[in-house]
């Protein structure tokens, strides 16, 4: 769960530091207030995006750090093991997310440095965040088959996943196959161009680094005079009386009186010696090199005639001899391919044929574990809406084989593969008995959708461990008995993960176990939101003014109290 959570400078956020505890929580205050604020802070730490717009006026960053305690069997522990990011599963999760006035973000994991790819992979195993208007998804049915294939992964992932393989290998060769066949006329005079280049490249029988070489010998060549008129001279004046004859001559004279002070002398007669030696050995390599010194004009002039066929093949098919043979090599295959194109073809044609009737297969059988899925997925929606007031409904997860006139054959039908199957998935609804099932998009309320999305959420909660849910107003569009059911179901949610709702509503206030004001206030000049605590007092006069608005009376405070004590009676209950 979530112990506690610390945020500095953010939008009008100065400071906050809030403590949890277990169980159904709740965010209440006026609207504008900063309630968001917190729920963008808990998504940032969990890996969504930020920018600099978020950081509090006249500040340099925006600081958010998140403290969990979770099970030692938690699947997050498996992650950060694969990440690479130390954890010890008897300590606490410690998250920190900074955004700079420059934009640039950084997050820490135990204080080790990650990526936002790696923050964004814990982040999804900790915080499942419902945002003010996710609830719209359920109105685009291209969504659909994402929430059943989510709701029936431990059954759809591995099958899924094999027919992925099946339809990628498919895509691979039907890619090949169809540039292939629109393979024109144009592409045939290619060939001719191809096969002329080809001959022009082979003819010049380019070796790889041999334009760097040549450019070296030419440089030799080119100075080859001067250069053996000052190799020569430098031997002369080595082998001269100037140079080691002076040195030998040196060495002589510090021999016949070494031995009148060898602990002063000898050291510098060593260093003599040595010198002698040395500069010996470098007049020896300076006469083989002189001798090797080439002046010959003729092979000057092949080398540049050499280097100007490299310079006209550059221009044409590379920056360099290596980029040239790359050239080649690519337009042998290309010519290859067009030369046996109608072998290729027919090669292509049979692969292609075998790998689309193993994805079709595959599809296939993703087909039917989703139908099953799909029955089941309905009647856990229906389990849950009874909860919600909406007991009369009929709920259907529609699976059909998605027709496309430019798919592939199946069955005497042209189909849409992709890499998500064959199928398209739509919820379909009818709230009152003796009506069809349409659409959601075309007849779900507000607050109709706002209790599908909780019963998926509820759903959902029983699978992925997920252990901080949050609902940023799921009661939108509801009241009286239906905003009771939601706050009941939330508390309910709140028995097997730690639950979170911002909420305007005061039968969901009253269920919380634990409730925080947020509200502005005004300092030096400045406006800030600030996070209290509410306890009974505190949470009487809260729900009070939920209920009858800026004026807070005798009557709305005893109706606030009644309904905390009813509130602590059914949960007492359940």
């Amino acid at each position: 769960m979530l112990v506690h959570l610390s945020i500095r400078n953010l939008a009008v956020v100065e400071a906050v530091d809030v403590t949890f505890d277990r169980g159904f929580h709740v965010l209440t205050g006026e609207t504008g207030a900063g309630k968001s604020i917190i729920i963008d802070a808990l998504g940032l730490i969990s890996g969504g995006r930020g920018s600099a717009d978020l950081i509090r006026y006249g500040c340099d960053k925006a600081e958010m750090e998140a403290a969990f305690e979770l099970k030692e069997q938690h699947p997050v522990w498996a992650i950060l093991s694969k990440l690479g990011i130390a954890a010890n599963p008897g300590d606490a999760l410690i998250i920190r997310r900074e955004i700079s006035a420059q934009g640039k973000s950084t997050a820490r994991i135990n204080g080790q440095l990650v990526n936002l790819s790696m923050l964004r992979e814990v982040g999804e195993s900790l915080i499942n965040l419902h945002g003010q208007h996710e609830h719209q998804t359920l109105l685009h049915p291209e969504r659909h088959l994402k929430l059943l294939d989510a709701f029936g992964a431990d059954d759809i992932s591995h099958v899924k996943a094999r027919y992925q393989e099946a339809y990628s290998a498919f895509q691979q060769v039907d890619r090949e196959w169809r540039e292939l066949q629109s393979t024109s006329q144009q592409a045939l005079q290619m060939l001719d161009l191809y096969r002329f280049q080809l001959e022009e490249i082979a003819a010049a029988a380019l070796k790889p680094g041999e334009d760097e070489l040549l450019s070296e010998e030419k440089v030799k060549l080119s100075h080859s005079e001067k250069m053996m008129d000052s190799v020569s001279g430098a031997y002369n004046l080595l082998y001269g009386p100037e140079g080691l004859e002076a040195i030998a001559k040196a060495i002589s004279r510090l021999e016949d009186v070494a031995s009148y002070d060898p602990k002063g002398i000898s050291p510098l007669l060593e260093q003599l010696k040595s010198a002698y030696y040395l500069l010996e050995d470098a007049s020896f390599g300076l006469r083989d090199y002189r001798d090797n010194i080439e002046f010959n004009p003729d092979r000057l002039e092949e080398v540049e005639e050499r280097l100007d066929l490299i310079s006209s093949l550059q221009r044409k098919y590379g920056d360099d001899v290596k980029g040239i043979l790359q050239y080649y090599e690519q337009i042998s295959l290309d010519t290859d391919m067009l030369e046996n194109k109608d072998e290729r073809l027919e090669k292509l044609t049979t692969q292609r044929e075998e790998l689309l009737q193993v994805a079709l297969k595959e599809a296939a059988m993703l087909s039917e574990v989703r139908r099953q899925k799909a029955v089941e997925l309905a009647q856990q929606i229906e389990v849950e809406l009874k909860d919600l007031q909406m007991g009369r409904t009929k709920i259907e997860v529609k699976l059909e084989v998605a027709d496309d006139p430019q798919g592939v054959a199946w069955k005497g039908r042209l189909v849409r593969l992709s890499k998500q199957g064959m199928d398209s998935a739509e919820f379909l609804i009818s709230p009152n008995p003796g009506e069809p099932l349409r659409s959601l998009s075309k007849i779900a309320s507000g607050g109709e959708l706002s209790r599908i999305m909780l019963a998926l959420k509820s759903i959902f909660a029983r699978h992925d461990e997920v252990p901080v849910l949050i609902f940023d107003e799921v009661d939108t569009g509801v009241s009286g008995r239906a905003a009771q059911s939601i706050a009941e179901k939330l508390y309910r949610l709140s028995g097997t993960c730690q639950v979170f709702s911002i909420t305007h509503l005061p039968q969901v206030a009253c269920m919380a176990d634990q409730q925080y004001l947020i509200e502005k206030i005004v300092t030096a000049g400045r406006t800030m939101t600030r996070v209290e605590h509410l306890e009974e007092d505190g949470r009487i006069n809260e729900l009070a003014r939920m209920l009858g608005g800026v004026e807070i009376t005798d009557r709305t405070r005893h109706h606030a109290q009644e309904m905390l004590k009813l509130a602590e009676a059914q949960k007492d209950a359940k």
